[in-house]
């Protein structure tokens, strides 16, 4: 057909060689990010001249789960507690990032609504979360929905923000033109809306990693009993300042990777379906 442009997608070679160029640079990302914390770790402990018996160098933890006489069982317990820690994330999670996406979905659809629940959604979120835990523990007792409560809070608010901005940046002209097509609103949404949202949709999933996890220790502190969270407290409330570092450095090494892993992801995703990757 004349004066139709048809989009097309990249060759599958020069998808490979996209893709091996994400890997390659995710991992560059999750190396440097993993000495540039070890470098702030020692700087602070000589900064401030923190006693050894507090404050643990990557040597200390190292020795503790690789090196001491009891480092077998040591490192079960950190990976139980880290297993039980990201199983809660998880939950969390998930719930928290469905729950946006409906309701980014729902505030595409109707501006009347977005304007109605939106500010409530901001008031909300202000109130600080450990305000609000005894009453959702009260609630909901101690259980996994309390799990899955309290890391949805975390999650749905910055990723909300993100995903109706997304949804929003779509062009009017491409939405116009499903329009004149007979398309519909979910049409419009599906063809259009959705794919130009990609960036903003993997930019809230890589800000809710990070709280999911921050919303899972809190939870496991407060409610749950199991997990990192409450290896921490129990660790240091048995002077185990050892285990603690350990539990420290194992969840922000793991935040680290699960971060460069979304953005993996969202280098293949936008290079195979988001129409500024084609």
């Amino acid at each position: 057909m004349s004066g139709v442009t048809v989009e097309r997608r990249p060759p599958r070679g020069e998808l490979a060689a996209r893709t091996a160029r994400a890997v390659g640079k995710a991992a560059v990302n999750a190396v440097l990010s993993i000495v540039i914390v070890l470098a702030l770790w020692v700087g602070a402990l000589w900064a401030f001249n923190v006693t050894p018996y507090i404050g643990k160098n990557p040597l200390d933890v190292f020795e503790f789960l690789f090196t001491d006489e009891k480092s077998a069982d040591n490192r079960a317990l950190v990976m139980t507690k880290l297993g039980e820690t990201l199983v809660d994330a998880s939950i969390g999670f998930i719930a928290g990032l469905s729950l946006a996406i409906l309701v980014a979905i729902l505030f595409r659809l109707s501006r009347g609504v977005e304007h109605a629940l939106m500010p409530m959604a901001m008031l909300l979120r202000s109130v600080p979360l450990i305000a609000m835990a005894p009453i959702i523990i009260l609630i909901f007792g101690r259980q996994q929905v309390t799990v899955a409560v309290m890391g949805a809070i975390v999650v749905l608010f910055p990723a909300l923000v993100n995903i109706v901005f997304g949804l929003r940046s779509a062009s009017p002209q491409m939405l116009d033109v499903v329009t004149v097509f007979g398309g519909n609103t979910w049409m419009a949404m599906r063809k259009v809306a959705f794919p130009a949202s990609l960036p903003a949709f993997f930019a809230a999933v890589k800000i809710s990693v990070p709280g999911a996890i921050t919303g899972a220790l809190l939870v496991e502190w407060l409610a749950t009993g199991q997990g990192i969270g409450y290896g921490i407290v129990s660790a240091i409330g048995k002077a185990k300042t050892n285990e603690v570092w350990a539990y420290v450095v194992v969840i922000t090494v793991v935040s680290i990777v699960l971060y460069n892993l979304v953005a993996l992801i969202e280098s293949w995703v936008l290079t195979r379906f988001s129409p500024t990757g084609r």
